[in-house]
C-alpha cells in the first residue's frame, strides 16, 4: 500500500491496535497495566489479552460513570453502531447539550483503553464487554432496557408473529424475518409509534409506564386482563417464558424519548464547600493536631519500651491489650487502634521474634525520635498515604467470621492508597481554607468509580473515603476539615498527568481510574514505604514535595522548652513541649499525672528511686532541678530526694538463689518479722545476710512493696545500675503495601514493551514465501523446515543480504517468531541483525525451528 492511500477500516481489534502510534499504545498499557504483564509477543496477543474477561472487568471498574454509561449504551445499540445512533441513545431526542459535548471524550477513552474499536461509522465494543453489559433475563442491563424485538421473538411461532404484525396495523408478510423487521421498524419510528400508542387504553399505558425505566420484565396470568391483552396482541409486551413478559427495547426507547439512561451524568458532581476559613487558621489547627499526633505516637512507643503486648497465635493484638493501650493513651479503642497501625505502617513497631513473641519498638524508632518534628510528621503522613492496612476494619469480621484485630492479618485493602490520594486531591481542588461536605466528596468518588450493580451506602470505597476524612484530621493533614498548606505541598508529588490529580474537570477515566503510586518515598530515610508505582513520580519530585512540607510545617510547631515550673505539692508543670534530653530525664524522675496544653509531672518515692536506680546521685538530681526550673526548688522535693537517696542501696540484693545483705542487722530482723515477707521465704545465713527462695527481681519488688529501698548488686558486689534501656525488636522494614493489581509501568518499561510488541508483530505479520518442501503447518504457527533446508536458506540469505522469517525456541523453551538478516553462518551458529530486537544477535541453528523467505515487497 502506498503512503498516500487511505487506510481501510480495521476488521478486528488487533488491526485497530496495529494502526496506533507508540504514544497511543503507551496510553493503553498505562491505563490497563495488566496487559503488559508479561509483555505480549505481538499485537494479536495484546488484543486477545485485552478481551479476556478478567481484564475487561477490571477496565470497566476503572471507568467514570459517564464513560461507563456510554459503554452500556453501546451494549444495547446495533452491532456495529454508528456514532449518531450512540449519540441518540445518550443525548435523547432533545439532544442534551452537556451530553453532546462530553460524548466524544467518553468514546475516546473507551477507544484508548481498547474497550471500543472501529471508526465512528462502525463502533464496536469488544465482545466480552458487550456480553457483560448487554441485557439478559439473568443479568438485566444497568440501562433498564430489555431485549430487542428480534431477540424477544426468537423461537416464537411464525403464526403468532403474523398475528402480532396484523394487530399492530401492519401488512402480513411471507416470512417471520421480514415480519419481525417490520415490527421493529414500527416501534423505532417515532411518528407511527405515537399514533399506535394514541389508541391504547389508559390502563395499558400505565402498565408501560411502570416498566419503561426497568426492570422491563413483568408477570402475567394464563388469562391476562384486558389492559395486558391489548399490549400483548400488538407486541408492546412479548412473552419470554410461561407467565413472564418483557417490554421490547425499541418500545422502551420510544417512551424514554430515545434515552438509554434515565439520568445521563456527563459532568462530575461538584465538591461542595461546608465552611471557609482563613488559610492561616487551617494551617495552625492542622499543625496543632500534627504535634498531638507526634506526641501520641511517641507516648505509645514509650509505653511499649520494656516490651509491648504479646502477639496472638493468629497474629495481631488482643482486644484486652488494645483496651489497655487505649487507657494508657487516654483514647478510645478505635483511635488507639489507628495510632498503633500507623506506627506499624511507618516501621516504628514490629514483633520481636522471640520465643515469647511480643511487640516492641524497632531500632528505627530511636532514629525517628531524634529527627526534627516536621520530618517526623512527614514520615508518618507518607506512611499513611502509602499504606494499604485499614484500621477502620478492626473489630469487624472477615469472610470466615473471624474478628479482625489490630496488627493482625486481613486488614490490607489495596484500594486504600488510591482513595486517600483521591480524597485529598479533591480537597486540594477547593480554595485554600475551604472544608468540603462529606456527602459531596462521596458523590464525586461514586461518579469517578461507580459500582457496577446495585449501589450501596456501605461499599468499601465509601467507607474508605469517610475514614480518610477523619484520619486526615487526626493526623493533621487537614485542619478544621480543610487541607493544610503543608499537606498540599506533600501531595505535590502526586500531581502527575497520569495520576488522579490530573485534569479534574472532565469525565475521563484517566482522571478517576488510573491508579496512582501511593508510596511516595521520602528521600531522607530508607525505612519509608516503597513507591507502589515508582515510574509516575520521580525521586526528585518526591524529595522536593517532602522538603516543601517540612519547610511549611516547621515554623507552625511549638518550640521545645528547656525549663519546667516546680511547685510545692511535689509536681512540675511543663508549659509546652520539652527538649528531648530534659523530657527523657524528667520522665524517669517523675510520673506524668496529666497531659494537655501543659504536662504535669508528679515526684514520688518510687519515681525518685527509679532515677537513682538509673545511676543518678542525689546531688545530680538537685543540680538538674535547679538548672531547669524557673521557680525555686521546693523544700519538700529536696527532702524527698534526700530521704530516698539516704535509704537507697542500704539493702543489697544479689543472685544466689537470691540473697539480701545489710550491715544493719536490726533492719534484717525487722524484715524477718514483717508478715509481708512470708512469701519471700527468707532465712538468715549470717548476721548481715538473708537468703530467699525467690529470684532477685521478685525479691527487689517484694522489699520495695514493704517500703524499703534495696539496690541490686553484681556478683562482684557492685551496685547494678538499671538504666531505662528500652526493649527493641531486631531491625525490621515497614510492611509492604498490597498493590491493587499490577503497578503502572514506568516510561522505560513502556518503551521496551512497545518495542518488543512491534518487533514481534513484524515477525508474525511479515509476508513470506511458502517453501516448497516446508513441513505442513497451521496458519500462525512457527515456520518448520528440515535442518538441511534451514542451513541452506540461511547461507543463501547471507549471500543475497535478504531478511528471512524464523521460528526460535530459547533455552527456557519459550517460542517466538523473528525477522532476521543473516550476516554469517559458521560453527552451528548464525549471526544476524535481528529486526525484532533491533540489534545483532547470534542464534544456535539447532534452536531454529524453521525458516521462510519474506515476500519480495517486504524483503
Amino acid at each position: 500500500m502506498s503512503s498516500d492511500e487511505k487506510p481501510s477500516a480495521p476488521r478486528s481489534l488487533a488491526e485497530a491496535l496495529r494502526a496506533r502510534d507508540d504514544a497511543s499504545l503507551a496510553a493503553l498499557l498505562r491505563a490497563r497495566p495488566d496487559l503488559v504483564t508479561p509483555v505480549p509477543t505481538d499485537l494479536t496477543q495484546l488484543a486477545t489479552r485485552a478481551g479476556t474477561r478478567a481484564s475487561v472487568v477490571r477496565a470497566l471498574e476503572h471507568l467514570d460513570r459517564f464513560t461507563l454509561q456510554t459503554a452500556e449504551a453501546l451494549a444495547v445499540a446495533a452491532e456495529p453502531a454508528a456514532y449518531e445512533e450512540l449519540l441518540g441513545l445518550m443525548a435523547g431526542d432533545a439532544r442534551d447539550a452537556a451530553v453532546v459535548a462530553a460524548l466524544p471524550g467518553a468514546v475516546a477513552v473507551l477507544r484508548e483503553q481498547a474497550l471500543l474499536w472501529g471508526d465512528d461509522d462502525r463502533l464496536r465494543l469488544v465482545r466480552t464487554a458487550r456480553e457483560l453489559l448487554a441485557p439478559s433475563p439473568q443479568h438485566p442491563s444497568p440501562t433498564g432496557l430489555g431485549p430487542s424485538v428480534r431477540e424477544a421473538t426468537a423461537g416464537m411461532s411464525p403464526g403468532r408473529i403474523q398475528e402480532i404484525v396484523t394487530a399492530a396495523g401492519l401488512a402480513s408478510t411471507h416470512d417471520s424475518v421480514s415480519a419481525v423487521t417490520a415490527l421493529a421498524s414500527l416501534f423505532s419510528d417515532r411518528r407511527r409509534m405515537s399514533a399506535l400508542l394514541s389508541e391504547a387504553p389508559a390502563e395499558s399505558l400505565e402498565v408501560l409506564e411502570r416498566l419503561v425505566w426497568g426492570p422491563p420484565y413483568g408477570q402475567v396470568t394464563a388469562d391476562p386482563a384486558a389492559r395486558l391483552r391489548w399490549l400483548l396482541d400488538r407486541g408492546l409486551l412479548l412473552p419470554t417464558a410461561p407467565g413472564t413478559v418483557v417490554m421490547p427495547r425499541e418500545v422502551a426507547l420510544h417512551l424514554r424519548g430515545g434515552h438509554a439512561h434515565r439520568r445521563p451524568e456527563p459532568v462530575p458532581p461538584a465538591v461542595e464547600a461546608a465552611a471557609a476559613r482563613r488559610p492561616q487558621v487551617v494551617d495552625a489547627a492542622a499543625a496543632g493536631q500534627a504535634y498531638t499526633a507526634l506526641a501520641t505516637v511517641e507516648e505509645l512507643l514509650k509505653d511499649w519500651d520494656e516490651g509491648g503486648p504479646a502477639v496472638l497465635r493468629a497474629g495481631g493484638l488482643s482486644q484486652r491489650d488494645l483496651k489497655r493501650t487505649a487507657v494508657a493513651l487516654d483514647l478510645s479503642e478505635p483511635m488507639a487502634a489507628f495510632w498503633v497501625e500507623l506506627a506499624y505502617a511507618a516501621g516504628l513497631i514490629a514483633s520481636d521474634g522471640e520465643a515469647d513473641e511480643r511487640y516492641a519498638a524497632t531500632p528505627f524508632f530511636d532514629e525517628w525520635v531524634e529527627r526534627p518534628p516536621a520530618e517526623q510528621w512527614v514520615l508518618l503522613a507518607q506512611a499513611w498515604l502509602a499504606g494499604t492496612r485499614t484500621p477502620g476494619l478492626i473489630g469487624g469480621r472477615d469472610a470466615k467470621e473471624r474478628t479482625l484485630s489490630a496488627l493482625g492479618p486481613g486488614l490490607d485493602r489495596s484500594a486504600a492508597p488510591e482513595v486517600r490520594r483521591r480524597v485529598l486531591t479533591l480537597l486540594a481542588g477547593l480554595p485554600e481554607g475551604t472544608a468540603p461536605t462529606a456527602e459531596s466528596v462521596l458523590a464525586r468518588l461514586a461518579w469517578e468509580r461507580p459500582l457496577r450493580g446495585p449501589q450501596r451506602d456501605d461499599d468499601l470505597r465509601s467507607r474508605l473515603a469517610r475514614w480518610t476524612l477523619s484520619e486526615a484530621e487526626l493526623l493533621g493533614i487537614t485542619g478544621r476539615g480543610a487541607l493544610s498548606s503543608q499537606a498540599r505541598a506533600l501531595l505535590g508529588a502526586a500531581a502527575h498527568p497520569h495520576g488522579p490529580a490530573a485534569d479534574q474537570g472532565t469525565g475521563s477515566a484517566r482522571d478517576a481510574g488510573s491508579p496512582q503510586g501511593p508510596g511516595d518515598k521520602l528521600p531522607f530515610h530508607h525505612h519509608t514505604v516503597p513507591a507502589h508505582a515508582p515510574g509516575l513520580v520521580s525521586p526528585a519530585e518526591r524529595a522536593a514535595a517532602s522538603a516543601a512540607a517540612v519547610r511549611l510545617l516547621a515554623p507552625l510547631l511549638p518550640e521545645p522548652l528547656d525549663h519546667v515550673l516546680l511547685q510545692a505539692d511535689l509536681t512540675a508543670v511543663a508549659p509546652g513541649p520539652l527538649h528531648r534530653p530534659l523530657a527523657d530525664v524528667l520522665g524517669v524522675l517523675a510520673d506524668v499525672e496529666s497531659k494537655g496544653g501543659a504536662t504535669v509531672y508528679r515526684f514520688t518515692p518510687g519515681s525518685v528511686r527509679r532515677a537513682l536506680d538509673a545511676g543518678r546521685s542525689a546531688s545530680d538530681l538537685h543540680a538538674f532541678l535547679a538548672e531547669h526550673s524557673r521557680t525555686p526548688v521546693p523544700q519538700p522535693l529536696t527532702y524527698l530526694i534526700d530521704d530516698v537517696a539516704r535509704r537507697h542501696g542500704h539493702l543489697r540484693v544479689g543472685a544466689a538463689s537470691a540473697y539480701v545483705r545489710c550491715d544493719d542487722d536490726a533492719m534484717l530482723n525487722e524484715i524477718l518479722a514483717d508478715k509481708r515477707a512470708v512469701a519471700l521465704r527468707l532465712r538468715r545465713l549470717a548476721p548481715t545476710v538473708l537468703a530467699a527462695q525467690a529470684d532477685p527481681a521478685a525479691l527487689l519488688d517484694g522489699l520495695r512493696a514493704m517500703g524499703f529501698a534495696p539496690a541490686a548488686e553484681s556478683a562482684e558486689g557492685d551496685v547494678l545500675i538499671t538504666r531505662a534501656d528500652a526493649h527493641r525488636s531486631p531491625p525490621r522494614t515497614a510492611p509492604e503495601p498490597v498493590p491493587e493489581g499490577p503497578p503502572v509501568p514506568d516510561g522505560t518499561l513502556l518503551a521496551a514493551a512497545i518495542r518488543a510488541i512491534r518487533a514481534g508483530d513484524l515477525a508474525s505479520t511479515a509476508p513470506r514465501k511458502p517453501a516448497e518442501d516446508a513441513i505442513a503447518q497451521a496458519p500462525g504457527a512457527l515456520p518448520r523446515t528440515s535442518p538441511a533446508d534451514t542451513l541452506a536458506t540461511m547461507q543463501a540469505a547471507v549471500l543475497t543480504g535478504e531478511a528471512v522469517w524464523i521460528g526460535y525456541v530459547n533455552a527456557e523453551g519459550s517460542a517466538s517468531q523473528r525477522v532476521i538478516a543473516p550476516v554469517r553462518v559458521e560453527g552451528g551458529f548464525v549471526t544476524a541483525y535481528d529486526h525484532t530486537a533491533d540489534e545483532v544477535r547470534t542464534y544456535p541453528l539447532h534452536r531454529i525451528t524453521g525458516v521462510a523467505e519474506l515476500a519480495d515487497d517486504e524483503a
